[in-house]
């Protein structure tokens, strides 16, 4: 399944230097898995998921950037973010935290390297929407203290929530996390193929 997996993090602050190839290298494993990269639209560690997912040019998957903005012109001369990676930008005109909460939804999991409020906000938001969610350690910010901060705050699904240092182990973690959680929507579309118009009926029979 081309299922779609957000990559949260820092726009702004230390983390988008210490750790922006790491994002770019998560971005880059998500098109490698020919699955659909969601970002803020944004410029930092988000932009360098995007920009690694677009460096992958054999992928059936899609970059696709949530924008704050309700129009272009608002993304480009008033947030003044990028546009060059993505394939499509759904245009919110949610402001920034409208933004977190629909971008989080539209994800089947998300993924948080860096971070800071903006990024505990979107993990929170996932947490409780019971996405799966990843966090790739030693990338600094909110990534580094999320496994402390759910010790000692309860969160749905917070036991469950993917820890790793690599961002090609953490994106084939999350992917075989989503494979068991749709293992029956897999199981339904093998049995049940949609039709194709003109093509004949055909009847499972025993015997």
């Amino acid at each position: 399944m081309r299922y779609q997996i957000c990559v949260s993090g820092a726009a702004a602050g230390e983390t988008v230097v210490s750790a922006h190839e790491q994002a770019y290298a998560l971005g880059a494993e998500i098109a490698k898995s020919n699955k659909t990269l969601l970002t803020g639209a944004t410029v930092g560690l988000p932009h360098s998921a995007a920009q690694g997912f677009k460096s992958v040019k054999a992928t059936r998957g899609s970059s696709v950037g949530f924008s704050p903005a309700s129009s272009f012109r608002e993304h480009v001369a008033t947030y003044r973010l990028p546009t060059e990676e993505f394939d499509y930008i759904n245009f919110t005109g949610m402001e920034y935290v409208g933004r977190d909460v629909h971008l989080v939804r539209s994800a089947d999991a998300v993924i948080t390297v860096g971070g800071r409020m903006g990024s505990l906000h979107e993990l929170a938001t996932a947490l409780e929407s019971r996405k799966v969610c990843g966090v790739l350690l030693g990338s600094g910010g909110l990534a580094d203290y999320a496994a402390t901060l759910l010790k000692h705050i309860e969160a749905p699904g917070g036991k469950d929530v993917i820890f790793d240092t690599d961002p090609k182990r953490l994106v084939a973690k999350v992917v075989a996390e989503l494979d068991k959680k749709y293992a029956d929507f897999l199981d339904h579309a093998t049995k049940y193929p949609a039709k194709v118009p003109g093509q004949p009926k055909v009847t499972n029979r025993r015997g």
